[in-house]
């Protein structure tokens, strides 16, 4: 009998978690942002190539680094109008990142589009800001919050999560802005 009581109160505690976690989750906006900086000592127009060119984020960008990433390119080789489509494993999913604007050497856009393993439609921003000899890089991406998106946020921390990943992809960027020119290293 006593195991009895101790499943209804443990069935009890877990419908109270559920119910609290859907008060908090329908409580949060309807929409997202998650964004990092870094100060990397280039100019702007260096690691805006960096950027710009989405052939060149295999160097960089921790989302596209699983080596069983399949990719088609299309669009413009750069800026404006370049884009790929992606599929990979599981985890990696499947989806479309799109320059969808370029100001050289201050902003680049980007529409992300993902199928699995989640839908989103994501606006991906960065800025690059001259800080005397440095520039200050602004990786940021938003997007609508659906209901189970404000779920899974009450229940892990999605911007630090997320922002984890700018954090090694704007490391990344740093580290290769920051190297000598290999055409001028060979030069001197």
């Amino acid at each position: 009998m006593a195991l009895v009581y101790f499943a209804l109160a443990l069935l009890g505690l877990l419908i109270l978690a559920v119910i609290a976690i859907v008060i908090i989750a329908s409580m949060k906006p309807g929409s997202f942002r998650i964004q990092r900086s870094a100060n990397i000592d280039a100019s702007p127009d260096r690691i805006f190539a960096f950027v710009n060119d989405l052939h060149l984020h295999r160097d960089w960008n921790p989302f596209d680094q699983d080596p069983s990433l399949q990719r088609t390119y299309s669009g413009a080789p750069s800026g404006k109008g370049a884009a790929y489509n992606w599929e990979g494993n599981r985890k990696v999913g499947k989806g479309r990142i799109e320059i969808t604007d370029a100001s050289a050497p201050s902003a680049i856009t980007m529409s992300l589009k993902m199928v699995s393993p989640f839908k989103c439609n994501n606006r991906v921003e960065f800025t690059f800001v001259p800080q005397g000899g440095a520039t200050n890089v602004n990786w940021a991406m938003s997007g609508p919050q659906p209901f189970m998106a404000k779920v899974m946020s009450t229940i892990m921390d999605c911007d630090k999560m997320m922002g984890g990943e700018f954090e090694k992809g704007l490391a990344k960027l740093k580290s290769l802005a920051e190297a000598p020119d290999p055409l001028i290293a060979k030069a001197s």
